[in-house]
């Protein structure tokens, strides 16, 4: 009679992912300092430098406990040629007139221009729709007004803080590397630890997919967009046919990357902490409802991805911890030193993202927490046969069909 021995396979799965984890430890560790910091001295231009003309697209839907303290951070940016141009997408709340009263105030004469959308036109995601009209600038749904025109456009949302000299130090760092799409990693202010837990297990995860420091190379297939900023050159969105040509991409930001990235186009990536800042959600529930728009989105609207990424998220994140108490004899130590590596990642990217290291105990929760959100956006979308986000319905077979 055969015994098959239990206790070889735990070793085997417990060194299995303890060689997995360890491929983003020594990816982070070794190359983590080939992103640029912004603030550096060497990416603070001197006050006479002559940096080029920028518009500031922020579009905003009901954001009126945010949108004050977003566009007075951008009012108050310390560059020379700017413009910000909000766009009130449908807010039923007072988002509209603090926009209205902000550039009525004689500080923001020449800075601040205000658009309103009244309906939104088929075959357009309202914030996409936002961003295309306020970069395009000539048309409002109510009277023509003057065109936007500029060398940079940056595209932020309407919760962001910006740190006085945010912009010039990511127009200097641009032009001097002759970058056509910079994307700056913002700050999240977290102040629970459900936030902490859940913004910070995507975070660590994206390890695994994403190399910042491979961005700027032309022949990776890495490429990146952040809806807090998303930075480009006019010629460079111009070339890719603008965001009329994401009309229906929920996931906007990242697909502009793409297509940036598609086009031949240089890009990059930089740290910089509290250059841009915000809190992404208010506790666990508020990050589970904002990934219910894009998780479905991301993982191209298909069920078989959804299944295969749960299974890998439980795989990766809880098999190491249970295997902690559950692996016979000394193949504990197999999935301790999973747990080890784990531990070594949440640290590494604590030192770029401002996270502690000590989250890594949350690992587990965070990872049923996301699979939940997982599913839910994808049972939500399939039972309504849309993707509702701000008060609106979008068709999920226009959804697939265009994206």
């Amino acid at each position: 009679m055969i015994v098959f021995d239990w206790t070889l396979l735990y070793w085997i799965l417990g060194l299995l992912l303890t060689l997995i984890w360890l491929v983003p430890a020594l990816q982070l560790a070794l190359h983590s300092s080939d992103v640029a910091d912004l603030t550096q001295p060497e990416w603070n231009p001197p006050q006479d430098t002559d940096l080029p003309s920028l518009t500031i697209v922020v579009p905003a839907r009901n954001e009126e406990a945010e949108i004050e303290d977003a566009l007075r951070s951008l009012l108050q940016l310390n560059y020379p040629r700017y413009q910000v141009v909000a766009v009130n997408d449908r807010s039923t709340d007072q988002t509209g007139a603090i926009m209205e009263r902000l550039a009525a105030e004689p500080a923001s004469a020449g800075k601040l221009r205000v658009l309103h959308v009244r309906d939104l036109p088929s075959g357009w995601l309202g914030k996409v729709h936002a961003m295309w009209l306020g970069s395009q600038g000539n048309v409002t749904q109510e009277n023509a007004a003057q065109q936007t025109s500029s060398d940079w456009l940056l595209f932020t949302d309407a919760d962001c803080v910006f740190h006085p000299d945010s912009l010039r130090r990511a127009i200097h760092y641009a032009t001097s590397t002759a970058t056509d799409h910079l994307v700056l990693f913002p700050t999240a202010h977290m102040k629970t630890l459900g936030e902490s837990m859940m913004i910070s297990f995507p975070q660590v995860m994206s390890s695994f997919a994403m190399r910042p420091w491979k961005v700027r190379d032309p022949k990776a297939r890495d490429y990146i967009g952040v809806g807090a900023f998303n930075l480009i050159r006019r010629s460079a969105y111009d070339a890719i046919g603008t965001y009329e040509k994401l009309r229906l991409e929920v996931v906007d930001d990242l697909k502009l990357g793409e297509s940036v990235k598609k086009a031949g186009l240089r890009q990059d990536v930089v740290f910089g902490r509290e250059l841009v800042s915000l809190r992404w959600a208010v506790g666990a529930a508020g990050v589970v409802a904002n990934l219910e728009k894009n998780l479905f989105a991301f993982l191209q609207f298909r069920i078989s991805l959804v299944l295969a990424v749960c299974a890998l998220t439980f795989f990766l994140c809880v098999c190491p911890f249970l295997g902690v108490f559950l692996a016979p004899g000394w193949a504990k130590a197999a999935f301790a030193a999973a747990v080890a590596m784990i531990a070594l990642v949440y640290t590494l990217s604590g030192r770029l993202m401002g996270i502690s290291p000590l989250l890594f105990l949350t690992c587990p929760i965070a990872a049923l927490v996301f699979e939940f959100a997982t599913l839910q956006s994808a049972f939500l979308a399939l039972r309504d046969g849309a993707i509702t986000w701000r008060g609106t319905k979008y068709s999920l077979d226009e959804l697939k069909k265009k994206s």
